[in-house]
């Protein structure tokens, strides 16, 4: 049975997109069979896998209206090894789209009922604000993986959204959990660094993982070149970084 993974944060900029890729291609190299979802309408989950979300003729908002079924808008054979249920600007439409229809929070869960089981691992790449698609991809997860930089602002949008999953847990997601707290783009150098850190940990205990994502520059030119950080500079210090999380994640969730 797979696990369903929400990677979500609603500031931008913290990584969540290269996390989703880069733990997609680990754990595909770790033999899981992996398939990501991108949900954020600026499709840089795709373009980081080898996708041009510009030449799509479906995508996940398809699915998502029930106009396409998974199976035939996942995109196989890539590069990466792992599977992808591509999107793109089309996907600014959902939240009006949405709307209209009965339980419109659910319709990514029916949509990957049909395909789910054929991976071991969803991971959904959310939009970085809290709107219907991130509260689609809560009410389909197993579990919620939240990329954070340790800077000032951090612990309060942090807040902000273990509320919004309390309350996806209280009205339509009962068995949604904390799969972690990824602290991205690390620089233990910095004394803003270790004092974000340090209140993470003595506030949120065994819920921050211990991998932590080093500030690289090979994590950074990845994307532009279609690939994970994982094939594009195997050797790196973001690569090997992605590894660990791979193998944290699978011990944490049995993966």
């Amino acid at each position: 049975m797979s696990q369903i993974i929400a990677l979500t944060n609603q500031k931008g900029g913290v990584g969540k997109t290269t996390s989703a890729v880069n733990l997609a291609a680990s754990l595909a190299a770790l033999d899981r069979r992996v398939l990501l979802v991108d949900l954020d309408p600026q499709g840089h989950a795709s373009m980081g896998s080898g996708i041009d979300k510009h030449e799509l003729t479906k995508s996940v908002l398809d699915v998502l209206l029930g106009e396409a079924t998974a199976a035939e808008t996942i995109v196989k054979d890539l590069a990466v090894n792992y599977d992808v249920l591509p999107g793109n600007g089309d996907l600014t439409a959902a939240e009006v789209e949405l709307l209209d229809r009965e339980k419109s929070e659910s319709c990514l869960t029916t949509a990957l009922t049909s395909v789910a089981d054929t991976y071991d691992v969803v991971l959904i790449d959310c939009p970085p604000s809290l709107n219907m698609l991130t509260v689609n991809a809560l009410t389909a997860s197993d579990s919620v993986l939240i990329p954070l930089q340790c800077e000032f602002y951090a612990l309060e949008g942090l807040s902000a959204l273990l509320d919004t999953v309390e309350q996806i847990k209280q009205n339509v997601n009962p068995d949604l959990a904390i799969a972690g707290i990824l602290r991205t783009m690390y620089d233990k150098r910095t004394s803003l660094t270790r004092e974000v850190d340090k209140q993470l940990r003595d506030y949120f205990g065994d819920m921050v993982l211990k991998t932590t994502i080093p500030r690289n520059v090979k994590v950074a030119e990845a994307p532009s070149h279609g690939l994970p950080v994982t094939q594009y500079a195997r050797f790196s210090r973001g690569s090997q970084a992605y590894r660990v999380l791979a193998k944290e994640m699978i011990r944490r969730l049995s993966l």
